[in-house]
């Protein structure tokens, strides 16, 4: 009898552990954990809306001065004066140095006296052509004497006329012992000093650089499949990091009509005005051709697109449904800015998660707040 009554506690304190330690393993109720779930995701939306955007082409290039003359002398001979420094400014026509101009003047003045003594020649043959016009009228002279003195006369009025040429010559080699500017611009570079011997023959190097600034060619490749878009006179817009916070503009000025084999794109040009000097030739800049403008076109902030393939033109991001977060994909078009035009996937007016959707996953509860 002792026996069953103490074995039958034994059970019942048995049962009553088991189910102490049940009740351990089982959640309360109302904890948001139940069953495996994710708490709500903080994310930050915006809603689709319609805005006017620029269709633009995305360009990088350099650009060049428009005007650019290098500067050398035509006849050989030692330099005798300087006249000007690099980085300044001159005008067409400013002398920038002089040859040595003894030898040219000394055939300046031989000249001079040949083509005097010619003339005096020539002259000399028409008084004795007129003379023997009037012998001949008068029968004191045969035809074969008129004609001698008529052939005298020309030859000599041709050798003034060659002597005048020669002296035409000397004095125009004597003028360009001054070698001047032929454009308007800066001087970039001054190659030579006082006493250097220059020659006019061969492929000698420049005694000077002009470079006009003022107006300068942004030159860029744009490939073939975006050429149809490309007129001339269309804006064109541009960064440099040589100049950081500032914008330049510019205009198309010129669209090569042949495709570069080897890489498949056109080359552009834009005329860039430079008023203040700021820009330098030889600059690397990054822009966009504006190709054109659309009213009212679907967008969604940039930062919205989870995945982009930009080539493909074909994106995803999450819409907002109630608390949840679903997977959309869509369609893209241009850009603007921060915006990127939808084609296709979405309609106006649906809230779309701009931060915080790298982390969802689809159908994942979310609770929208407000940036910072």
């Amino acid at each position: 009898m002792s026996r069953t009554t103490l074995a039958a506690p034994s059970a019942a304190l048995l049962l009553v552990l088991a189910a102490g330690a049940a009740g351990c393993g089982k959640p309360a109720a109302g904890n948001g954990s139940a069953n495996g779930a994710r708490p709500p995701a903080a994310v930050e939306t915006a809603k689709a809306g319609t805005a006017p955007i620029e269709e633009a082409v995305e360009v990088v290039g350099s650009l060049t001065a428009r005007s650019e003359a290098d500067v050398k002398t035509e006849y050989t001979g030692t330099v005798a004066e300087v006249y000007v420094t690099q980085w300044v400014r001159v005008k067409a026509g400013t002398p920038l140095a002089r040859l040595d101009t003894r030898e040219a003047d000394a055939g300046r003045q031989a000249a001079k006296a040949g083509a005097l003594q010619a003339e005096a020649g020539a002259k000399r043959a028409a008084r004795e052509l007129d003379r023997t016009v009037k012998l001949k009228e008068a029968g004191l002279a045969t035809q074969q004497q008129l004609d001698e003195a008529r052939s005298a006369e020309e030859a000599a009025r041709a050798a003034a006329d060659a002597a005048k040429a020669q002296l035409a010559l000397a004095e125009t080699r004597l003028g360009k012992a001054v070698v001047r500017a032929p454009i308007d611009g800066v001087v970039a570079l001054r190659n030579v000093n006082v006493g250097d011997y220059v020659e006019n023959m061969g492929n000698p190097p420049p005694m000077f650089r002009v470079v006009d600034n003022r107006v300068l060619e942004l030159t860029a490749n744009v490939p073939s499949a975006r050429m149809a878009a490309l007129k001339v006179g269309q804006p064109f817009s541009f960064t440099s990091d040589a100049l950081p916070g500032r914008t330049f503009s510019g205009k198309v000025s010129f669209i090569n009509p042949v495709a570069d084999e080897a890489s498949r794109t056109v080359k552009v040009k834009a005329e860039v005005p430079n008023a203040d000097g700021a820009l330098k030739a030889g600059l690397f800049v990054k822009g966009r051709i504006v190709t054109g403008r659309r009213e009212g076109v679907l967008v969604v902030p940039r930062a919205a697109l989870v995945s982009w393939d930009t080539v493909a033109r074909r994106g995803a991001l999450y819409v907002v449904e109630g608390e949840v977060a679903k997977t959309v994909e869509v369609e893209t078009g241009a850009t603007a800015g921060d915006l990127v035009e939808v084609v296709k996937g979405i309609a106006a007016g649906r809230e779309v998660v701009t931060r915080g959707g790298f982390n969802l996953r689809d159908g994942d509860r979310v609770r929208v707040v407000r940036g910072a």
